[in-house]
């Protein structure tokens, strides 16, 4: 590995990374939103193919499992006729205890351009930014951040309304475990939104209350009251070891998205989930497929946000 213990940033300037919000501009997260028009435009093509990356290799590193983000981003990118190497960690040498950087420099060695990564620890993909030299986009590491699905949430809300300046989006659910509430709650502000965040207690980190334009409550109803957009997160079972609940009725009789809950928000208030859902749980099955719902809406914008990410990154860094 060149660089040295900077890694190789230290030749020269550093190439441009989406792995969170922190450095991004409201007019640079507007150029990905604006581009991602003329990518849906480009997928209601018959062909449905540009040569924007062609004689580029975008490496998948998925270290773990994935069906929509993996898809979504392997599509995007052959779309725009990149090389696309797939990597899963299950049947790699990372099940044999090989290191993160150990692999990156077996991925590197194969002439990679870009990297798409989602792993299960937080800071996963800066640490692959900093030592490729190579562009890198989150894909989700840990419950810290999973911004192109943050940013497919605000275009699909922006295609609804227009703008988010001076929306309110209520985001309730397991706030605790979730990457996509903190991305959503650090990107939808700078695009002029209110966020509320909503769940119990022992599901709602108070120090989030301290991002600009992020309340807290514990209180669903004052959270949708008013909203136009209400995002109901999946409640991770798998990650539920602390008896952060005193049982799933309960959960579900209190925090519920449902026709019920929407009575309280803005008429004609759109209904998210980043999926996968757990149906009659987090979300009714009548919300989830109901008028209001643009869930497919959002797994069908994740393709042509993916795509603009990928197009600024690689293409259009000047």
């Amino acid at each position: 590995m060149t660089g040295g213990q900077n890694g190789p940033t230290s030749m020269g300037a550093r190439p441009p990374h989406l792995l969170d919000f922190q450095d991004w501009t409201p007019e640079r997260l507007g150029a990905i939103l604006d581009n991602a028009d003329t990518m849906l435009q480009v997928l209601d093509r018959p062909v449905k193919k540009v040569p924007a990356l062609q004689g580029l290799t975008v490496c998948n590193a998925f270290f773990e499992n994935s069906t929509r983000t993996r898809t979504s981003f392997e599509l995007a990118a052959r779309r725009m006729s990149a090389d696309v190497l797939t990597f899963a960690a299950g049947a790699s040498s990372v099940s044999k205890g090989e290191s993160l950087r150990d692999t990156l420099e077996v991925l590197t060695s194969y002439k990679v351009d870009a990297y798409i990564v989602r792993h299960h620890a937080a800071g996963a993909a800066h640490l692959v930014a900093r030592y490729s030299g190579k562009p890198v986009i989150n894909a989700g590491d840990g419950r810290r951040a999973h911004p192109t699905q943050a940013l497919l949430d605000a275009y699909t809300i922006r295609q609804e309304y227009g703008s988010l300046e001076g929306k309110k989006i209520a985001i309730l659910g397991d706030v605790r475990h979730s990457r996509v509430a903190r991305s959503n709650a650090e990107l939808l502000p700078k695009l002029g939104a209110q966020v509320v965040l909503c769940g119990p207690a022992t599901l709602l980190p108070p120090g989030l209350a301290r991002m600009p334009g992020v309340t807290l409550t514990t209180d669903p109803r004052e959270a949708v009251r008013g909203a136009h957009a209400v995002m109901a997160l999946r409640l991770q079972r798998e990650r539920m070891s602390g008896g952060f609940l005193g049982s799933l009725q309960e959960y579900a009789d209190t925090y519920q998205v449902n026709d019920t809950l929407l009575k309280e928000a803005e008429s004609g208030a759109i209904v998210l989930h980043p999926g996968p859902m757990n149906r009659d749980l987090e979300i009714s099955s009548d919300a989830a497929d109901g008028p209001q719902s643009r869930i497919l809406k959002q797994v069908e914008n994740g393709q042509a946000i993916r795509m603009s990410v990928l197009y600024h990154l690689l293409v259009g860094r000047n």
